[in-house]
């Protein structure tokens, strides 16, 4: 049966009418209910990081319960320090549990579509707030409503400007598109029986943790004592990737040395996310540790050298022709939608680098920098953005050479809710969410911006007088749109940042006709 059609002038007099409490009551409805609406079109009913329209992740925070380290759905938590998203740190950010929004109850409120906001009128929200004197000399802006793809608002919205953290969202794009959102990616131990030699091969998995490592230990020496096994010497291997493993902008505790081989991010502290002091040589670390694991479980070897594994058998990729290397144990990282989520959630920069070189290597490229940036600009062209001057120097934005436009952000976000594209909605569930959790937890508690908690969803960019804001908001009518907001030359990033903030807020407070 057909619904009665809305009388919209009627719903924006009852929203101006409405007390401050129950007006938010009724955004945080509206923006669950669209934005549950949006992922499922895009398969977001099967089993993965959404569960009846709310995030899993969400509801542990709201319950009070610490995510299983382990399973790669870390989203809490900020980045502190140079190069980041979250200068302030993330000490005054980890508060009590924030209850989440829930959709599940109100799904059948959209089944009236509201009208999109008209040019005009979005540009006269957005246009003074352009104006404010904290951004820097260039900004751009682009907001388009995502179910007809129409650019509704733009300010120099094709002009390619440094994105900082915001290419992440491209990183995340390749990688789904090459790989699939279920890939896993492997730690094994390797043997060859020529050499009486145990390998511990990395697969580039930059979340691979004391646990599972300690699992790959287990079952490797499991698998020595059953086939009676005489080891003599352990290796590592790290030839999964190419090139340098230091980022262009050197030792930096916002990322570690990027090699195929680390334990937690090569972090030296119990972090898990945001900057940490980070290991010289992560692989050799790592190696060592299983070692020690290793002789525990009564497997001993020699102290562990780098050499480079002939080949696997029973394993992905191809076998040397004359090599007799047999796979001993394997362990896998959590599904790649996963680990995008807690990239774009956190901002993790190990992440985003070894997403890029799992594309390149996908696509034939040499796992290095310049691959990655071969094989992910190829990958995005196919998704027919607009390319025109764009770089992806790297895969994390820690990068100045890097370049991209606010039409390129927000187009990208059309194609992750596109239901011909279901293999990219984790761009769309690893956003952070204003007010609740990862790099905009502690923010968007001003009254300035409160209207925007629960509704602004985003991925942060900052560094130093650069400042970017792109994500997904539903405004005062219901309506889903994707905005890209971009700054260089700021002064004070979190006058910026609050300014970025506002702009968004007004997007989301906008039924504008």
């Amino acid at each position: 049966m057909r619904g009665t059609p809305v009388n919209w002038s009627n719903v924006r007099q009852r929203w101006r009418t409405a007390p401050p409490r129950k007006r938010q009551t009724w955004r945080l409805t509206a923006g669950s209910a669209a934005v549950g609406l949006t992922l499922a079109l895009t398969a977001v009913a099967v089993a993965g990081p959404w569960d009846s329209g709310q995030r899993t992740a969400e509801r542990a925070r709201a319950a009070g319960q610490e995510p299983d380290r382990d399973s790669g759905a870390q989203h809490t938590g900020q980045h502190t320090g140079q190069h980041t998203d979250d200068p302030r740190g993330a000490r005054d950010r980890d508060a009590l549990p924030k209850p989440a929004p829930s959709a599940p109850a109100v799904l059948t409120a959209l089944r009236n579509a509201a009208p999109p906001p008209t040019r005009s009128a979005l540009a006269d929200a957005l246009e003074p707030l352009l104006e404010d004197p904290s951004l820097g000399p260039l900004r751009t802006a682009s907001v388009v409503d995502v179910s007809s793809g129409k650019e509704l608002f733009s300010v120099r919205a094709g002009t390619n400007a440094t994105p900082a953290s915001t290419i992440k969202l491209g990183t995340a794009a390749a990688a789904l598109s090459a790989l699939g959102p279920d890939h896993r990616i492997p730690t094994r131990a390797v043997w060859d029986p020529d050499k009486r030699r145990i390998t511990l091969v990395g697969g580039g998995d930059p979340t691979l943790t004391e646990k599972r490592l300690t699992e790959l230990a287990e079952a490797t020496a499991r698998t020595v004592r059953k086939r009676g096994l005489k080891p003599r010497t352990l290796a590592y291997d790290t030839s999964r990737y190419a090139g340098p493993s230091r980022h262009p902008i050197g030792v930096n505790n916002n990322i570690a040395p990027v090699t195929a081989l680390m334990l937690n991010e090569a972090r030296l502290d119990d972090s898990t996310r945001g900057p940490a002091p980070r290991a010289a040589d992560p692989a050799a670390d790592a190696a060592a540790r299983f070692a020690e694991l290793l002789r525990d479980r009564g497997v001993g070897t020699s102290r562990p050298t780098q050499a480079k594994a002939p080949g696997t058998t029973g394993t992905t990729g191809t076998a040397g022709k004359h090599s007799r290397v047999e796979q001993l144990a394997a362990v896998r990282s959590a599904p790649l939608s996963a680990l995008v989520e807690r990239m774009l959630t956190n901002s993790d920069n190990d992440i985003a680098e070894a997403l890029a070189r799992h594309t390149a290597r996908a696509d034939g490229h040499k796992a290095d920098f310049a691959g990655a940036e071969r094989a992910v600009r190829n990958r995005l062209a196919k998704l027919d953005l607009p390319m025109s001057g764009t770089r992806f120097a790297d895969g994390s934005g820690l990068s100045r050479a890097d370049r991209v436009s606010a039409r390129f952000l927000t187009e990208l976000l059309v194609r992750a809710a596109d239901p011909d594209h279901p293999e990219l909605r984790s761009l769309l569930t690893g956003l952070p969410v204003a007010g609740f959790n990862g790099t905009l937890g502690g923010r968007y508690a001003a009254d300035s911006v409160s209207g925007g908690a629960g509704l602004v969803r985003a991925k942060t960019g900052t560094l130093t007088g650069v400042n970017s804001l792109a994500g997904t908001v539903v405004d005062a009518d219901g309506r889903l749109l994707a905005f890209a907001f971009m700054t260089t030359g700021t002064q004070y990033p979190y006058s910026a940042q609050a300014a970025l903030d506002r702009l968004a807020t007004a997007v989301a407070g906008c039924g504008c006709r």
